[in-house]
């Protein structure tokens, strides 16, 4: 691996490039329960405040500013796909953390007094907003920090609509609607994030503007050629119906002439009534899809009792959420290489 491909990060969990290689075994998480509105952080802040925390306080359980980390300035991402792009281009010119834990499932992000204190200290924080509720009440509650918040530039335009039985067993349904914000899992637009976040580093560290360039230009290049080999590996192939665990493909599908079918919405903790399992099944068996797909960070067994009941096979797509030790490798580049290789044997191409 190269060394600009290695994350690092300054909060507990995060993983080495010496630790050895990761066991592939692909392993769900407890059941998760019926989704819940987030409430964000702002109840935290307000008792933290109430207690007699200041900002001062807070900073002092923080991760630091720029003047505790050699000099460096300290640039604080949301979630795994910003820290990697951000890695990637600026090398070790700064000090990089992830308010998403490696191996969490960053939808339903809560964060710590620490965590909020790492926001308000840093010289950067890059986000992606509406996403993240906690995250986009830290930014609020941040006051004068410099922050860069890349749905611009990820050209965000994917609404998903998802009908299914509430989970209680009554007869109606409900609706969720909202912008799709995996924007990664569509490489092209991952590029564009990264010039923006090249762009706003540049400003950051102006003595390094000439590396930060080069890197960026070297990651697009990457990342254009992933969208190369999936084009043509997606080309054609016997079915273009995808059946997710949740709709988190949207993009991709929508750049590789593909159709999702998510068997959850944009909110992978949602959780499907018998009505709405019935109808996924009902859809495998009439559209002949071959594969269900299922996720590392999320329970497989609703996945699983799809492809049962339809009798087609199962497999791991990826959202590229968060890296784990479960995850099939571990970086951006790898994991969703991995990705291609199941679509090209689940969806039938050659």
């Amino acid at each position: 691996m190269n060394e600009h491909d290695r994350i690092t990060s300054s909060q507990a969990g995060g993983w080495s490039p010496d630790r050895p290689p990761s066991h592939p075994a692909l392993r769900g998480t407890p059941a998760p329960g019926p989704r819940r509105a987030r409430p964000g952080n702002g109840p935290l802040l307000a008792a933290a405040l109430a207690a007699g925390l200041s900002l001062g306080g807070l900073t002092a359980c923080g991760s630091g500013s720029s003047g505790s980390d050699g000099g460096r300035p300290t640039v604080v991402t949301s979630f795994y796909p910003l820290q990697y792009v951000t890695q990637r281009i600026a090398g070790d010119s700064v000090s990089i953390t992830s308010l998403t834990k490696p191996g969490a499932e960053p939808h339903d992000l809560e964060l710590t007094p620490k965590d909020i204190a790492s926001v308000h200290d840093a010289d950067l924080v890059i986000y992606l907003s509406d996403f993240q509720s906690a995250v986009d009440d830290a930014v609020s509650s941040a006051g004068g920090t410099e922050t860069l918040d890349v749905v611009k530039a990820a050209r965000l335009g994917l609404t998903a609509t998802h009908e299914h039985e509430d989970h209680s067993g009554d007869e109606h349904s409900h609706e969720h609607a909202g912008a799709d914000p995996h924007f990664w899992l569509d490489p092209t637009r991952l590029a564009d994030v990264a010039d923006a976040v090249a762009a706003r580093l540049k400003s950051l560290v102006p003595d390094r503007a000439d590396s930060f360039t080069a890197n960026a230009a070297a990651l697009r290049k990457e990342l254009l050629a992933l969208d190369t080999e999936y084009s043509e590996a997606l080309k054609t192939c016997d079915s273009r119906e995808l059946v997710t665990s949740h709709e988190a493909f949207g993009y991709l599908a929508e750049r590789y002439d593909l159709e999702q079918h998510g068997i959850t919405g944009l909110v992978p903790e949602e959780e499907p009534g018998a009505a709405a399992i019935a109808q996924i099944v009902e859809l495998v068996k009439k559209k002949k899809i071959r594969t269900v797909y299922y996720e590392v960070l999320v329970n497989p067994d609703i996945a699983k009792t799809v492809a049962s009941e339809a009798k087609v096979a199962t497999a791991v797509l990826d959202p590229v959420e968060s890296i784990s030790d479960d995850s099939v490798a571990q970086d951006y580049l790898g994991v969703m290489r991995a990705n291609l290789t199941s679509l090209v044997k689940g969806q039938g191409c050659s």
